[in-house]
């Protein structure tokens, strides 16, 4: 079985501490590539240089809602990503659901990150948290972008409206939980050429695993609760995620 972790955050200290490790169980479990987001730029030179020493490992760079008020030198992220052959801009995003930087500063980071993205030719990764109208007048607006909306846990209503902008859904932890009905409809209901598969690890759990202790082996938990969903073999949900993140990011 082959998988695609398309989101883990491999510098974070709960993984990096025994990265050796960590790749090796996830290699075991199927995983043949992981792509690892930046978080801010203090981080960017750990995310280039973890995907330096591992060819599996795809780097992305961008700045998250969280730490738009650090601003962005978008000359210098231009350069860093050609630089470091990352696969995305990202991670990046609104929030308006934990305190942060209010909107009037995160929305001329996000739409500086979306335009360089398109001159580069490049998909992003998508964090959204409670400024959904917003998010998607925005994406509307900077037409055409191509990319995930990351740890996708919200109704098939919205989950058609990211469709409707031309993006993939990222699912993970959200989908093992039997009580999560809301983005397991989704699950259902979503093409499957629209899905790729993620764990967010260390940070966001799954069904039996508690946030912060997750890690990129545990993907396979995601596609095997995603079969059963569906009701098809895990087989077929690995061959199709996998061949969506290949498109999507175009890995070698």
């Amino acid at each position: 079985m082959r998988l695609i972790d398309t989101h883990v955050h491999l510098d974070f200290d709960h993984l990096r501490q025994d990265l050796t490790a960590v790749l090796d169980r996830a290699r075991a479990a199927g995983v043949e590539g992981f792509v690892l987001p930046a978080y801010a730029r203090e981080g960017w030179d750990a995310v280039a240089g973890i995907a330096a020493a591992h060819a599996d490992v795809h780097p992305a760079l961008g700045i998250h809602p969280w730490k738009a008020a650090d601003g962005l030198d978008i000359d210098d992220l231009r350069d860093r990503l050609r630089t470091c052959g990352a696969v995305a801009v990202g991670e990046i995003g609104l929030d308006t659901v934990v305190e942060t930087p209010g909107l009037d500063v995160q929305l001329p980071v996000f739409r500086d990150q979306l335009r360089l993205a398109v001159e580069l030719d490049l998909p992003v990764i998508l964090h959204c948290r409670g400024a959904f109208d917003v998010f998607c007048e925005v994406l509307a607006a900077e037409r055409p972008v191509r990319g995930v909306v990351h740890a996708f846990s919200r109704g098939p209503e919205l989950a058609r409206r990211f469709l409707d902008l031309g993006l993939h859904l990222g699912l993970g932890g959200a989908v093992t939980r039997p009580r999560a009905k809301r983005v397991r409809r989704s699950a259902a209901a979503v093409p499957l050429d629209r899905i790729v598969l993620e764990t967010d690890a260390p940070g966001l759990g799954m069904d039996g695993v508690p946030d912060g202790e997750n890690e990129p082996a545990n993907v396979r938990t995601a596609a095997e609760a995603l079969a059963t969903i569906r009701g098809v073999p895990v087989e077929e949900i690995a061959e199709s995620t996998t061949r969506n993140a290949h498109d999507l990011f175009r890995l070698s």
